[in-house]
């Protein structure tokens, strides 16, 4: 990665590239020390530390803090990723959008970029309305009595952020390198190394001083810190490892004789990922696992011993109910999206059109079944690898009293992510110019 970046330096345009990425990323740092009037930062930061484990700590970790910090740029890139996954799956859904995709060219692409451009809009207002009830209704304004001026003050900022940083994104990926949006939410997620460091600092020092769980602090014995960066390191080589591996179907094609040529006879195969769908099902099933626990916080809790307060006790992040649900989920929305993106029926039929076939199966529904049937298996082993993933730091959290290692295992995911792709963007460009200068 390293000798990638300092080889992509040398070249002058690329250059220009990493440079215009850096600046853009030193706007979105800068907008994220920048607070919305009317807020009292102080309390907002406290409630949110208490929910850590449910949706609002997800929106905190991926906007890198500022979603506690009421910035301008609270809502960060979640109303845009949002919308982007609604849009996906009303293409799939809406026969009228599924031709504009497929057939639609350059055309139909501008236009669903402009309507996932308007639903993201939508999204913040709706996201930044909720935002600003959230702190009413737990006095978290610095106003004893918001009137409609200081509401509108409010969430007028934050869409105009969300809005602001989903236009930073378009423009990295137009004139910077790799894709913008990913980009920026890895800035956010790393953003938050220093606070979890921090955090582990204090549970040593709560340890030190003789403390427990029981007194609702973090505490973390001195010997697991050699343990969790170990548990940290092997995590990224195992990322690393799946997110490259992959099936490989052989694929033949017929020769056929065209005048006093010959053409095809070819032998190559088609890759299946054993990850396709990313790191998209963890954040599905991890938003819809703690949507009870997260409307529990918004409600007056519950005396000890009433079936109210038992319930929550179930429902709630750290449980083993929870923990079942979550991996259970993964595995669901990992099937639904390896279904959205890979057709076994599309693939099959290309294949039989270009004169393709696998060895061993004919033409047709036989192909169609074995594909499915590689794509059930492979696609159940990156689900039990993506649940895996995200449940260690729930279990590794919960045994250290720890929660600022809840959603870990997602973070993690998603920053190795984009950075190999970013230096196979980075990659792909450099060999792109080394083609160009050898041609000219």
């Amino acid at each position: 990665m390293i000798q990638t970046i300092r080889k992509a330096w040398g070249i002058p345009e690329l250059r220009k590239k990493i440079i215009f990425t850096l600046l853009i990323l030193l706007i979105y740092r800068l907008g994220n020390a920048i607070t919305v009037p009317y807020v009292n930062v102080k309390m907002l930061s406290q409630y949110l530390e208490q929910m850590g484990t449910t949706v609002l700590g997800l929106y905190n970790v991926m906007s890198g803090g500022a979603f506690a910090q009421a910035t301008v740029f609270a809502l960060s890139i979640q109303p845009y990723i949002n919308s982007s996954i609604i849009i996906q799956l009303l293409t799939v859904a809406i026969p009228a959008l599924e031709r504009l995709a497929r057939d639609g060219g350059e055309e139909g692409k501008r236009k669903i970029e402009s309507i996932t451009r308007y639903t993201t809009v939508a999204i913040a207002i709706l996201q930044g309305f909720g935002y600003f009830m959230l702190m009413k209704h737990y006095n978290l304004l610095s106003v004893s009595d918001p009137t409609i001026w200081n509401a509108l003050v409010i969430i007028v900022s934050f869409v105009a952020g969300s809005s602001f940083v989903m236009w930073m994104g378009e423009q990295v990926t137009e004139f910077g390198v790799g894709n913008g949006i990913s980009i920026i939410l890895f800035a956010g997620i790393l953003a938050r190394v220093p606070y979890m460091i921090s955090s582990g600092i204090t549970g040593v020092q709560n340890w030190a001083a003789g403390k427990t769980a029981a007194d609702n602090v973090s505490v973390l014995h001195p010997v697991m810190v050699p343990l969790l960066i170990i548990g940290v390191l092997a995590l990224i080589v195992f990322i690393v490892f799946i997110n490259d591996a992959e099936r490989r179907i052989p694929v033949q094609y017929a020769k056929r004789q065209v005048g006093r040529k010959m053409y095809g006879g070819q032998n190559t195969n088609l890759p299946m990922k054993v990850n396709m769908s990313g790191v998209l099902p963890i954040i599905f099933a991890q938003s819809i696992a703690s949507l009870p626990a997260t409307i529990a916080a918004f409600m007056k809790q519950p005396e000890k011993g009433t079936f109210m307060y038992s319930f929550l006790q179930a429902i709630d992040t750290k449980s083993i109910l929870y923990m079942v649900v979550y991996f259970l989920m993964i595995i669901g929305f990992s099937y639904f999206y390896s279904t959205i993106q890979f057709n076994p029926v599309e693939i099959a039929n290309n294949l039989k059109k270009q004169g393709g076939f696998i060895p061993g199966f004919r033409p047709g529904k036989p192909t169609v079944d074995f594909i499915r049937k590689v794509l059930n298996k492979i696609t159940l082993f990156g689900a039990i690898y993506l649940g895996i993933v995200a449940i260690c730091p729930l279990i590794l959290g919960k045994a250290v009293s720890n929660n600022a290692l809840a959603i870990g295992g997602t973070s993690v995911i998603i920053v190795v992510g984009v950075a190999l792709e970013t230096v196979q963007a980075l990659e792909s460009q450099m060999l792109m110019r080394q083609y160009k200068g050898f041609l000219e």
